[in-house]
C-alpha cells in the first residue's frame, strides 16, 4: 500500500503585525515629581544668583516700590517715586546708628534672626497687644528686595531663606547699605538719599543725631508719620532713639 507523503509546509505570506511602540514607564506622579524638582533647581539657582548679583550692583527697584505705585494709581493719587542709590560711606553714621537703635539693637551680633525678639513679639501678639514685630534689619532687607508684603507662613519661610543667603553672601555692611537704600522712608520716598532730601533738604552724609532719629522714628509707618513737624508720639520716639544711639557705640561691621 502506497504511503502518502505529508504535504510540504507553506510559509504564510501575511506580514507580521508591527509591535506597538513601548509605552513610557514614567507615571503621571513621576512627571509631576520631576517637574517640581526642576522648578526647585531653577528657584535655587536664580535666588542664589540674584543675591550674588546684588552683592556687587545697586538694587534698582523693589517689589514694594511697584506695589505702592499700583496702589496710588488705583486710588487716583499722584504716582510719586523718589529713589537714588547712595554708597554706605556717604550715608551718615548717625542714620546707621539710628536704625539699629530703633529697629534691631542686636544687628551687629546676630546671624540674621533675633529669637528673643521674635518670642517676645509672639507672646505679646497672643495677648492681643500690638507691638513692633521681631523682624531684624536682615529679615526686612530680604523681604524688601526679594519678596512681597504679607504674613503668610509661605512668605515668612522664603524670607528666612533669603535672610540666611544675604547673611552668608553679603555680610553686615552690605545688608545695611541695601537696607538704607531700599527701605520706604515716606510716601513714594525710598532710601537715605531721597529721605534726607525730602525731609531735611540736605545730603545723606550730614544728618545730625536728632535728624537721623527723625527718619528712624517713622519707619513703622512712613506714609502716616512725618520726620519733621512731627506728632508728640514721634517726638518721644526721636528722643528715645537718640538716647539708644549712644549705646550703639562705634559701628564695626567686621565684628572684630
Amino acid at each position: 500500500m502506497a504511503v502518502k507523503k505529508p504535504a510540504p509546509k507553506t510559509t504564510s505570506s501575511k506580514p507580521k503585525p508591527k509591535s506597538s511602540p513601548k509605552k513610557s514607564n514614567r507615571s503621571f506622579g513621576d512627571k509631576v515629581k520631576w517637574l517640581f524638582i526642576k522648578l526647585f533647581l531653577w528657584f535655587f539657582g536664580l535666588s542664589i544668583g540674584s543675591v550674588i548679583l546684588f552683592k556687587y550692583i545697586p538694587v534698582p527697584f523693589t517689589p514694594l516700590m511697584l506695589i505702592r505705585a499700583i496702589e496710588n494709581k488705583l486710588d487716583g493719587k499722584t504716582v510719586y517715586f523718589d529713589h537714588d542709590w547712595e554708597p554706605i560711606d556717604k550715608i551718615s553714621k548717625n542714620l546707621q546708628k539710628a536704625v539699629i537703635a530703633s529697629e534691631d539693637g542686636t544687628f551687629l551680633s546676630h546671624n540674621g534672626f533675633d529669637f528673643k525678639a521674635l518670642q517676645k513679639a509672639y507672646k505679646s501678639n497672643e495677648r492681643g497687644r500690638r507691638i513692633r514685630g521681631g523682624s531684624t534689619i536682615s529679615q526686612q532687607t530680604a523681604k524688601n528686595v526679594f519678596l512681597w508684603q504679607g504674613k503668610s507662613y509661605f512668605r515668612k519661610g522664603l524670607e528666612a531663606y533669603f535672610t540666611v543667603l544675604i547673611e552668608v553672601i553679603w555680610g553686615k555692611e552690605r545688608i545695611m547699605e541695601v537696607y538704607l537704600n531700599s527701605i520706604e522712608m515716606g510716601d513714594g520716598v525710598y532710601g537715605a538719599y531721597a529721605a534726607t532730601e525730602h525731609w531735611y533738604r540736605r545730603d545723606a552724609s550730614s544728618l545730625t543725631p536728632m535728624q537721623a532719629a527723625g527718619i528712624a522714628a517713622i519707619l513703622p509707618n512712613p506714609r502716616k508719620f512725618k520726620a519733621t513737624g512731627s506728632s508728640s508720639y514721634i517726638n518721644r520716639r526721636k528722643e528715645r532713639i537718640v538716647r539708644e544711639m549712644r549705646a550703639v557705640g562705634k559701628i564695626n561691621y567686621d565684628g572684630k
